[in-house]
């Protein structure tokens, strides 16, 4: 849903409110009735529904706790302007509700106190800390519910509240307001009651119990990632080079939410958020330190004076993010090839030729190249293409918004027909409204034509949409006659296989320009903005008949280096030069 969609479902439940409001203060039971009920039935359904739309109206100052207190004050108001209660029980109805909130504030600050007394200082795994002693915390209902939140029980105000003004009886709304204040005193009575048996235990034992292990294991290389959880990929690429190195390897991590979306893998893991903990690590075992990103809480890494520090990437590519000014950081910077080399020295950011070193990607040797002979499956193609990028005003980054539909309607009319693999970039769609409707709408058309839309296997003749980290790229390579992609690292990787590839060319530029301004297209066929070519691209290709062939061997030396020695080999020797 878009943002107006957002924004109508916040007014409609406002709305509600509103009317609730209006409706207690003028005595209106039967339309007091329907707003209450309605708000009520509006707060799960959102809540369920509609994430976006509540994390709206908390940022226009309309948060949860306000439209509570809202709703509160409407069924108080209801019962004193249809009842008129005495002195006494004016008293008792208006505070009862303001015991619950007052519960729930203090349910809130105590569960506040609990979390800081019980800090997760750090994550792990495959690695076996042994029994770890922290403080109690109270149950997961009643944790979750702790602040607020609790005070939500006081929703039996309002059908009290009506119950009361058509029997012209205080006691119903009195009877609500006890159960409520009931509830919420048995869920912040266990939460006051976990304070208290935890006083005094002290800090969590988790990190000194990493530090425990890490002087035990002592890990020769680590592979860092501090990037978001949406940026694990990067680190993703580097898990089985690293378990392949035959050393003592560690992966540092930074984030709770990447840390839960890392691939599978048998090395051991660490994830510390706290700079301030992280920092008082002892890692002096380390000698060589890997980091898949540019972002800031590298310095919390580079800081460590023992180790050489190395940036490796996540992929090698002609984009200007290939040659990020940060490099100049590391100690040095590993590319697969001389193109690499070569990216660094046009873009003259000040990283030093001598501190380049070309390991190949090791990441590639499961990539299959196939030979001129058909297997024995459809032909298939891929198109993969970038992301948006940070640039709002670069409508060229991805072929997605300007191509991307004439793509995917050209090869899903090809005759005879093929198959079609769609995997777009993980982010796409993160910065651009553009690129995420044009995303969905491709989305669309492959599910129209009898396709899978949320693939998770590449068996069968069927089109694919692939989104999930399984099957992963290079999976997706192995079945791949054809790649239709952008500017990126994909491309390169791609020539790995020595198959045909088509490179996007929206910005319109000469293709003598194009090759030379980004090499890694040189054995490319180039697809424009109206995508004329793309039904020959596919009859040449599909028929064998393959100029490229060898633009493509050329290339492949170049963006990669040469076969012998293999990249896992020169990359356990570059690791091995840097621990002695």
């Amino acid at each position: 849903m878009g943002p107006a969609g957002v924004a109508a479902r916040g007014a409609v439940l406002l709305l509600f409110y509103l009317i609730a409001l209006a409706a207690g203060a003028l005595g209106a039971v039967w339309v007091f009735a329907v707003g209450g009920i309605a708000a009520i039935a509006g707060e799960f359904a959102l809540a369920r529904w509609s994430a976006p739309t509540v994390t709206l109206l908390e940022k226009v100052g309309l948060g949860r706790g306000y439209r509570q207190l809202t709703r509160d004050l409407s069924a108080v108001l209801l019962v004193v302007s249809a009842i008129r209660p005495g002195s006494v029980e004016l008293t008792t109805i208006l505070l009862l509700p303001a015991v619950t909130w007052v519960i729930a504030v203090f349910a809130g600050a105590l569960n506040r106190m609990i979390d800081r007394r019980n800090p997760v200082s750090a994550l792990v795994r495959n690695i076996d800390l042994g029994p770890m002693r922290s403080a109690p915390r109270p149950p997961g209902w009643a944790a979750g519910v702790a602040g607020e939140r609790l005070a939500m029980v006081n929703m039996l105000l309002v059908p009290a509240a009506v119950l009361s003004a058509v029997w012209d009886d205080a006691a119903p709304m009195l009877a609500g307001g006890a159960a409520a204040v009931l509830a919420a005193a048995v869920a912040g009575g266990i939460v006051a009651l976990t304070w208290l048996r935890g006083r005094g235990t002290g800090k969590s034992t988790v990190l000194p119990a990493v530090q425990k292990w890490m002087d035990s294991y002592r890990p020769e290389v680590a592979l860092y990632f501090a990037g978001p959880a949406k940026d694990v990929y990067q680190a993703n690429m580097w898990l089985a080079p690293t378990e392949a190195l035959e050393r003592r390897a560690v992966v540092l991590m930074r984030s709770r939410e990447a840390f839960n979306e890392l691939a599978d893998t048998r090395l051991p893991v660490i994830c510390v958020p706290a700079g301030v903990d992280f920092m008082n690590l002892e890692l002096g075992s380390i000698r060589a330190t890997m980091y898949a990103a540019n972002v800031g809480a590298n310095i919390h890494m580079l800081r460590e004076p023992g180790m050489k520090h190395v940036f490796v990437g996540h992929g090698d590519s002609d984009k200007q993010a290939s040659v990020n000014p940060y490099s100049k950081v590391y100690d040095e910077v590993w590319v697969a090839g001389l193109a690499g080399r070569e990216r660094y020295a046009r873009a003259g950011v000040g990283v030093l030729d001598a501190d380049i070193v070309e390991i190949g990607r090791p990441q590639l040797a499961g990539v299959h190249t196939f030979g001129s002979e058909s297997p024995d499956r459809p032909f298939t193609v891929l198109y993969a293409p970038t992301w948006e990028g940070w640039l709002d005003d670069d409508p060229y980054h991805t072929s997605l918004v300007l191509m991307g539909e004439r793509i995917v309607r050209g090869l899903l009319a090809s005759r005879p027909s093929l198959r079609l693999i769609y995997k777009p970039h993980p982010l796409t769609g993160t910065r651009s409204k553009e690129a995420k409707a044009v995303h969905e709408r491709v989305v669309q058309l492959i599910g129209a034509a009898g396709g899978d839309v949320a693939a998770t296997s590449l068996d069968g003749p069927r089109h694919r949409v692939v989104t999930g980290r399984v099957p992963a790229l290079f999976d997706c390579f192995n079945q791949t006659d054809l790649l239709i992609s952008d500017i990126s690292s994909v491309v390169s990787d791609f020539v790995q296989s020595q198959r045909p590839y088509v490179v996007a060319n929206p910005s319109g530029l000469p293709e003598d320009d194009f090759r030379r301004n980004f090499p890694t297209a040189r054995g490319a066929y180039l697809l424009s903005r109206d995508c004329g070519e793309l039904e020959k691209i596919v009859a040449l290709t599909r028929a064998g008949d393959d100029p490229m062939t060898e633009a493509r061997r050329d290339l492949k030396v170049y963006l990669l280096g040469p076969d012998e020695p293999n990249s896992m080999d020169r990359f356990r020797q570059e690791i091995g030069r840097l621990c002695g």
